[in-house]
């Protein structure tokens, strides 16, 4: 049984996905070993390097289906690595041509060159739940762009706003976040190949061109070096899964605080007993967001690991390296599932307009004394305008009156705004400022992050995941 929750096929619901599983889990790993070994047989049996034939051979038994997994478990746990096992398997399921197999490669390559085709696979889930939320939280923003709420600072009612432009707010990350994957592919998207210490001496002259092909045939980027020892670019992989498990924890937050009772302005998409309670029939708990932050949390842990294990010692390491499988795994398979959770949320969202109305009401206009200040500042002096406004509200909040009322009695501003003006001043819908013009800019932005080109992983893959 797992230890892990993530990978409980009871509690992994809550915790990932079954297509990020597909990606990551150990079949799938070694199966992409032996697409490195295949590749790399094909390569080098156009070069002439190996035998054609026993290219062939190589590849028609790179299936993970012909390894054996008590043979690969006694031999990874006697090396320490599992390549010694699988070439052995490999070799032996391919006959007379085995003795060809892994030809001029070490277990680094190997291993690291399929899991850079993992990681492909795992951005190409990522990528497109990204797309899906930021379509449907710009969608939210459109929808609500006159929606005016009470924006809030310290938890405290600050000025309004929209929830358009709450949504619009949630959405732009996730822009950024688009982009970055972008960035990050050709760094991370590159096959390892250097042989025992980076030289691919094994190899001779030939040891580049090998290479070259080889990152080729497997549709992955060729380094300027072989990067064994260099791991940025997996640590930046990591360190954006957890830029984008804190976006979304921005979201689950605000919703969270949102569904409160006492609040009330918008909840999660509701099923019959979702959020249920085992004893208190009423409840509907925010469980999306709930596990939304939770993976939140374990995903931004796991980056200082990554980062750590870029401290790796000459031309192979001694431990870092190895720390490594035990987050890119976890990393990617919670970032997933807080993205599938998102996605529900973004897309469910269930938004009380007349209850966000209410609770503008709440301080009977204190939350738009910015608005009264600044409308009598050119008439008296922005300073007299903040002390009379202040006044103002203390009034209101000592006698538990409209601020409307409190500012007509103040012979200051009776003397320069009639109560129709003051009316005017205090209505929230009226002090909005670039509201609508933030959220066209979102929109327009987020229109042209989604027509760039979405990151594809391997094709066949996902075709079976969906």
């Amino acid at each position: 049984m797992p230890v892990n929750p993530a990978d409980s096929p009871i509690l992994g619901t809550l915790y990932g996905s079954d297509a990020m599983r597909a990606v990551f889990d150990e079949s799938a790993y070694f199966q992409r070993m032996l697409d490195v070994e295949a590749a790399l047989a094909r390569v080098q049996g156009r070069m002439g390097i190996i035998p054609a034939d026993a290219a062939e051979a190589i590849a028609a038994a790179a299936n993970v289906e012909n390894l054996h997994t008590e043979a690969l478990a006694a031999s990874a746990r006697t090396v320490g690595y599992p390549v010694v096992g699988l070439v052995a398997e490999l070799s032996k399921a391919a006959g007379d041509a085995g003795a060809w197999t892994h030809w001029g490669a070490t277990t680094q390559d190997i291993m690291d060159t399929a899991t850079v085709l993992q990681v492909r696979d795992g951005l190409a889930l990522i990528d497109s739940e990204l797309r899906a939320i930021l379509i449907a939280l710009v969608a939210q923003a459109d929808r609500h762009r006159h929606t005016v709420m009470a924006g809030r600072t310290h938890l405290q009612q600050a000025l309004p706003t929209t929830f358009g432009l709450k949504c619009a707010v949630w959405a732009m990350p996730h822009i950024a976040h688009l982009e970055r994957l972008e960035q990050l592919r050709p760094r991370v998207l590159v096959v390892e190949f250097g042989g025992a210490a980076g030289t691919l001496a094994s190899l001779g002259d030939q040891g580049i061109v090998v290479l070259e092909a080889l990152a080729a045939e497997l549709g992955l980027g060729a380094p300027p070096a072989p990067w064994h020892v260099c791991r940025d670019a997996l640590a930046e992989t990591v360190s954006l899964l957890g830029l984008i498990c804190g976006s979304l924890a921005k979201l689950a937050t605000d919703v969270i605080l949102l569904a409160q009772t006492e609040v009330g302005e918008a909840a999660e998409p509701y099923t019959a007993g979702r959020g249920a309670s085992s004893t208190m029939p009423q409840k509907r708990n925010p469980i999306a967001s709930e596990y939304i932050l939770a993976a939140a949390r374990l995903v931004q842990g796991l980056v200082p690991v990554m980062q750590g294990a870029m401290a790796q010692d000459h031309e192979r390491a001694t431990g870092p390296w190895q720390a490594e499988a035990l987050v890119l795994p976890q990393a990617f398979l919670l970032t997933h599932g807080a993205l599938l959770h998102a996605r529900q949320v973004a897309e469910g969202l269930v938004v009380d307009a007349g209850r966000m109305r209410a609770n503008l009401g709440i301080t009977h206009g204190l939350i738009v004394s910015e608005a009264v200040m600044m409308g009598l500042a050119p008439l008296i002096g922005r300073g007299e305008a903040h002390h009379v406004v202040k006044h103002g509200c203390d009034v209101a909040l000592k006698e538990t009156i409209p601020l409307a009322d409190a500012l007509a009695r103040d012979d200051v501003v009776a003397s320069r705004l009639d109560r129709g003006a003051i009316d005017r001043l205090v209505e929230p819908a009226a002090y909005l400022g670039s509201t609508q013009a933030f959220i066209d800019r979102v929109v327009a932005a987020a229109g042209s992050a989604m027509r760039r080109p979405a990151a594809v992983g391997d094709q066949t893959k996902l075709e079976l995941d969906r």
